[in-house]
């Protein structure tokens, strides 16, 4: 474990071990940042320049053999920059709640769940939207990212030269952490897109976790029925100072041509692309990636995407070997709104092996069946899985 149960008793620590001011809720918080709310999605914003040098394919490691917190690396420049302006709207009062170091356990069993309370999230997140379609249009009568507080934008993310990408990309806060540096991607924000994965949005969380020197950043995508929130594009990114099983899990080529494994370990089997290199390679993977996404978006399937530093496909591999970047998509059964009384809704997170449980008596008796079962039960009846499967297939052998 690291940290207290109910609150903290010593100021919490980032993901590279530095001290954290707790939340203050000041009356001034809203007076120092911009306050215009139609003009505030590029004015005051800071853009984060990188450059395909800054990205880190390899040599990002877990410390020891054996699975645990994390002790602290050395931060990456984007690393850095998010943790700091993450760190200063803590300071600043603008999320929903003070997140202090969370209670976290490894579930006994051969699976290693890495449980966390965090009742907050559950009682204090907005609500979801009124969704009903994975395919829903945007509306912008409801929330959307336009309608933020200025000071919740940390950055925009900006590749040179600008031909790699050409969308802006706002990183900004997730005001119901959890856990610590939890932002949202944002691309384009004025557009109003719906929540459909898209290249530029893909290529951004992959290169999110390529710029970060911690291990345990990950990025995340939840399609509408996939426990999506709100209905305009974005992706989750956010530290977890400990190993997931879904880094180092066993898998099998699904084509003869090894665009696609199936990852076949729990919690949950699930498609696996891979990315060893950059360039044509992070292209040719964010365009498999999307075919597939769309294709399950185009057929009303609900899903949920992961990307983490983790091993090649093919036998278990140790999961200290980082060696490059993990995609794993799970088509899903479609579950709108969240559901009361389980320990945990079936997410992004939970499904990679992350469960954010929600109260104090679940967290103490979840047993790894029981969150087997519970995130099993989420997944596709077998004759439609295998349809997807033999679609999915198809679509991976076409095209790069």
């Amino acid at each position: 474990m690291h940290g207290s149960g109910a609150g903290p008793r010593e100021p919490p620590s980032g993901p590279f071990g530095q001290p954290m001011a707790t939340a203050q809720h000041s009356p001034e918080a809203h007076y120092l940042l911009p306050s215009d709310p139609k003009g505030w999605e590029r004015r005051g914003v800071p853009d984060f320049v990188y450059e395909q040098k800054d990205l880190a394919p390899a040599g990002v490691q877990w410390p020891g053999p054996t699975p645990g917190p994390l002790g602290p690396p050395s931060p990456s420049r984007f690393d850095s920059a998010l943790c700091s302006a993450w760190r200063q709207r803590m300071e600043l009062g603008l999320f929903r709640y003070r997140l202090g170091n969370l209670q976290t356990r490894t579930l006994p069993g051969v699976v290693g769940l890495v449980a966390q309370l965090n009742v907050e999230r559950g009682v204090q997140r907005r609500c979801p939207q009124n969704i009903q379609s994975v395919r829903q249009a945007f509306d912008p009568g409801q929330f959307n990212f336009n309608k933020i507080r200025p000071g919740e934008v940390l950055f925009c993310l900006r590749r040179q030269p600008e031909g790699a990408q050409q969308e802006d990309v706002l990183v900004m806060i997730n005001v119901s952490p959890l856990e610590w540096g939890h932002v949202l991607l944002v691309p384009e924000p004025t557009q109003g897109l719906p929540q459909r994965l898209r290249p530029g949005a893909l290529r951004a969380g992959l290169e999110a976790v390529l710029l970060s020197s911690h291990p345990g950043f990950r990025v995340g995508f939840n399609s509408l029925g996939g426990l999506a929130s709100v209905n305009h594009l974005h992706l989750h990114g956010y530290y977890l100072a400990h190993r997931l099983p879904v880094e180092g899990a066993p898998s099998e080529p699904l084509d003869p041509g090894g665009r696609l494994h199936l990852l076949q370990d729990l919690p949950a089997p699930g498609f696996l692309f891979y990315l060893s290199e950059l360039g044509s390679d992070l292209e040719a993977l964010v365009s498999r990636v999307c075919r597939a996404t769309d294709y399950l978006t185009d057929h009303e399937i609900a899903h949920n995407l992961f990307v983490t530093r983790g091993a090649p496909p093919g036998k278990t591999s140790p999961s200290s070997e980082l060696t490059g970047v993990r995609v794993i998509l799970w088509a899903r059964k479609s579950s709108f709104g969240i559901k009361e009384g389980e320990a945990f809704n079936v997410a992004l997170c939970e499904l990679a092996g992350h469960l954010p449980v929600k109260t104090s008596e679940h967290f103490s008796n979840l047993t790894e069946a029981a969150a087997l079962t519970l995130i099993q039960g989420c997944l596709l009846p077998p004759a439609q899985a295998e349809e997807v499967r033999a679609a999915l297939v198809a679509l991976a052998q076409e095209g790069p």
